[in-house]
């Protein structure tokens, strides 16, 4: 056989080689994203658990605390509390397609891998709450216990290869509103992100509602990620009513999820 030959037959065997090795790294990252998933989406594990600062806080006149819950464990009258909360805040911003979304939310809310931080709040230190907004609260209490007053809700997966904590809701009663408690919760999300070892937080906000896209965008620094609508193709983005956001935590994450090609 002829050096040309040999030369050509070992050219392949290389480029077989690095392909068959290329497929073990890539089969072997996405072993590595799944275990991540799966440990942060245990049903055990209590997110909060990790930062005791966190379970209350007492700002502004405000004097909450916060619980861990699961999609799949909700109480009727959670479940209850959960849907008026969505229905009073997000119909606006949805206009008339509230109801096919409201029908989505019901089926997230219940999700095995949905996971919740309730906002419950200390009836006797919130003078400023009004006895009609307390009563109405109390009613969604958890066990019994303090009435919820707002919630975040969230899910551990997977965006173009990334493992995300993905914030399906942020929630509050319009009495705790503007004291600096969504700021609180979603620093808080971010911890329980990079405690879990996601790459970014994602999120999805209706173009519509003008107060939470300066809250991620201009308070919290959060930006148009590349998977949104409107950077995936411009011309379809005009037709979507929304926009997903994010921020990213390492090289990979942001060049994937926030950086233009």
């Amino acid at each position: 056989m002829s050096g040309l030959g040999v030369t050509m037959m070992e050219s392949k065997k290389l480029v077989y080689r690095n392909k068959k090795m290329k497929r073990k790294e890539i089969l072997e990252k996405k072993k590595e994203i799944y275990e991540i998933i799966k440990a942060a989406s245990s049903p055990h594990k209590d997110h909060l658990a990790s930062f005791p600062a966190f379970r209350h806080y007492q700002r502004n006149g405000l004097s909450v605390y916060l619980e861990s819950g699961c999609g799949d464990k909700l109480s009727s009258p959670v479940k209850q509390y959960i849907q008026n909360l969505l229905k009073a805040n997000m119909e606006g911003p949805y206009g008339s397609e509230w109801p096919i979304a409201e029908k989505v939310k019901r089926r997230e809310m219940v999700a095995p891998g949905a996971r919740y931080i309730f906002v419950l709040e200390d009836p006797n230190a919130n003078q400023a709450t009004t006895s009609v907004e307390t009563e109405r609260a109390s009613t969604y209490g958890i066990n019994g216990r303090a009435p919820i007053v707002g919630f975040v809700q969230y899910r551990f997966t997977v965006e173009e290869e990334i493992p995300v904590l993905y914030v399906y809701e942020l929630q509050l009663g319009p009495h705790v509103q503007r004291k600096g408690l969504g700021k609180f919760l979603m620093q808080l999300i971010e911890l329980i992100a990079h405690k879990n070892q996601m790459g970014a937080v994602v999120l999805t906000v209706q173009k519509e509602n003008l107060l939470a896209m300066n809250f991620y965008m201009s308070k919290l620094r959060y930006t148009i990620s590349t998977v949104s609508p409107s950077r995936v193709d411009p011309l379809m983005g005009l037709e979507k009513s929304y926009e997903i956001l994010c921020k990213a935590f390492d090289h990979e994450a942001k060049a994937i999820l926030e950086e233009s090609e």
